[in-house]
């Protein structure tokens, strides 16, 4: 079966999408400025430092495979590039029930180290991230599957080049096949 030829139908979506995948920004706003107010006081926002952002991703994580993409001002992802790795996972027998897709550009840290610790992942798939900017103490080229503190890497272009690029979407299915064990 072809990455492409996948379809998804409603009910699978509303079941994938049981939450809003789009970020309001200004809702947002309102929420991170919490006041200080008691009389003869002026009202100060606090502000929401990095520090005190939490682990929040999309899927289940029920087996232990953690998709890291870096979109800056977005919760997760865009729909396009949700829809590309839902039939991507579709494709290697996974659902979001099974894997946690995390947007480092939205996490306490963007390091390998504490992102490991808080995850114990088995599989981790870098989506335009190097692992150089992972702050790994390994270095490996794209498609290539690497194992390391038990774990297999792989790290691979942005999701948007994966998908209009032919030669790149058959490189990520080699590295896919060999991971999850696929025919």
């Amino acid at each position: 079966m072809s990455l492409n030829s996948i379809q998804l139908n409603s009910s699978l979506l509303t079941a994938m999408y049981k939450d809003s995948l789009i970020e309001d920004t200004e809702l947002n706003q309102k929420l991170k400025a919490t006041y200080i107010e008691s009389e003869g006081a002026t009202v100060k926002p606090i502000k929401n430092e990095s520090h005190h952002k939490s682990w929040n991703y999309l899927g289940e994580y029920k087996k232990s495979v953690l998709m890291i993409i870096r979109y800056q001002n977005i919760a997760y992802l865009p729909d396009a590039q949700m829809n590309f790795l839902t039939s991507v996972l579709g494709a290697c027998k996974l659902g979001l029930a099974d894997v946690a897709i995390l947007n480092i550009s939205n996490t306490p840290s963007n390091q390998y180290k504490t992102i490991y610790d808080q995850f114990k992942s088995s599989v981790i798939v870098l989506f335009g991230i190097t692992p150089e900017e992972f702050a790994m103490p390994v270095n490996f080229p794209e498609f290539q599957v690497q194992a390391f503190n038990n774990c297999t890497f792989l790290h691979t272009p942005v999701l948007e080049n994966l998908e209009s690029d032919k030669i790149l979407k058959s490189k990520l299915w080699v590295c896919l096949r060999r991971i999850f064990g696929l025919s």
